[in-house]
């Protein structure tokens, strides 16, 4: 029933909620795993969490107006704080922690997990960048 509601809403062009979390899991330090009402389960990886964090500020590097965040093959997540009954701000090693994770967000990235990480591949290289981190 709740699939056809949803397709019906897609036809007419109404935003469908995304459904309930059911299960939040800290892999630490690489990986976050996420299930919702639904059914789908899905493990996101700090680097792939760090490169889309909803933070305004996310240590990014502009080329060409397009901001790229790059070298975080080997970030890690050391603490997840909850913010209110919504999502969690997560401290990555790299001491980002201004983001807040939405669980609509984590579902978001969740389902277009392997187009936004082809896409940040591609910019990636477009730009001449790396997912590893530069040496010191």
């Amino acid at each position: 029933m709740w699939a056809a509601k949803k397709a019906i809403r897609s036809i007419h062009g109404e935003a469908t909620a995304p459904p309930r979390l059911t299960r939040f899991a800290l892999r630490p330090p690489k990986s976050v795993e996420v299930e919702f009402a639904d059914g789908p389960a899905f493990s996101l990886s700090s680097e792939f969490l760090r490169v889309y964090s909803p933070a305004a500020d996310s240590k990014v590097r502009s080329f060409g107006g397009e901001k790229v965040v790059f070298g975080r093959r080997h970030v890690g997540i050391m603490f997840v704080e909850p913010v209110g009954n919504y999502g969690v701000r997560l401290l990555f090693d790299d001491l980002h922690k201004t983001g807040i994770y939405t669980w609509d967000y984590f579902y978001h990235l969740g389902t277009n997990k392997f187009s936004l990480m082809r896409n940040y591949i591609r910019t990636l290289k477009k730009h001449g960048l790396s997912r590893d981190p530069r040496p010191k």
